[in-house]
């Protein structure tokens, strides 16, 4: 088997949780790029604040972003999924009334009602701006993707996502930390994105490693001919994965890279 793609997850897969890279997993990134193996990035961030990632690594290969609503090639936009105005409209004011924390993601800017200390710490590890604007007074037009955030309340976020699940079955809702829940649209996995990569390029599933660290990297591994799961990634994900690596802080990318990817990329 050769692999042609490395498809990545970011936070707690290459990315360490203080926001830091080990020099390890950059110095392998940039051998792959340097071998002609194409690494993609399939993440939950926002596009412009996953660019700021793949601009520090080197990497000008498109981007899967919002778990997948989005799949970009620089200025071209290869996939795109949003969710109705109307289930937004829907979620929202649903969400308003459990007093937890709420983003809103439409046309690849933040919007918040209020800042905070979880707006604060969110848009300091992303890098990124945020607006401040009450929900209802926003036109709604192209939104990938509604974040719901506690911090200090795991079990709080488990209960919002299952009651989300239960109440928005033709949605895609998932924990991709113990303290976010995502909803998208139905067809924005990373699993779509990842497709739309591998039909862009001409790579087979085959042809593709993938590596995750959390639940909503399912799709990613299942989209993978080799399915890998970080030392520290979620139970769930390590019973589908082929190969559980070490951890993010000893290098787990590194790792899985040189188990799978030989001299001239054979395994």
């Amino acid at each position: 088997m050769t692999i042609k793609l490395v498809a990545t997850d970011i936070d707690g897969t290459i990315l360490k949780y203080n926001g830091e890279f080990n020099q390890s997993v950059i110095d392998c990134i940039h051998n792959l790029d340097r071998s002609g193996i194409k690494v993609v990035l399939v993440t939950g961030r926002m596009h412009k604040s996953a660019q700021k990632i793949a601009d520090e690594l080197g990497l000008t290969t498109p981007i899967v972003s919002y778990q997948g609503a989005l799949v970009r090639n620089k200025e071209q936009i290869l996939y795109e999924r949003y969710i109705p105005n109307e289930t937004t409209k829907r979620i929202l004011d649903w969400g308003l009334k459990q007093d937890i924390h709420i983003n809103l993601y439409m046309n690849d800017e933040l919007y918040v009602e209020k800042e905070n200390e979880f707006t604060r710490k969110y848009a300091s590890h992303q890098h990124i701006p945020f607006n401040i604007q009450p929900f209802n007074s926003i036109k709604l037009n192209n939104v990938n993707k509604i974040l719901f955030i506690d911090y200090d309340n795991a079990d709080k976020v488990t209960m919002i996502t299952n009651k989300l699940q239960e109440d928005f079955p033709e949605l895609y809702i998932v924990k991709s930390t113990d303290f976010f829940c995502e909803v998208c649209h139905t067809e924005a996995t990373k699993g779509d994105g990842l497709a739309c990569i591998q039909n862009f390029y001409g790579i087979t599933k085959e042809e593709t490693l993938s590596i995750g660290d959390h639940n909503n990297d399912l799709e990613l591994l299942m989209s993978g001919g080799v399915k890998v799961a970080m030392g520290n990634a979620t139970e769930e994900l390590k019973k589908i994965a082929d190969f559980v690596t070490d951890t993010i802080e000893n290098d787990g990318f590194v790792k899985a890279v040189e188990t799978y990817i030989k001299e001239g990329a054979n395994v």
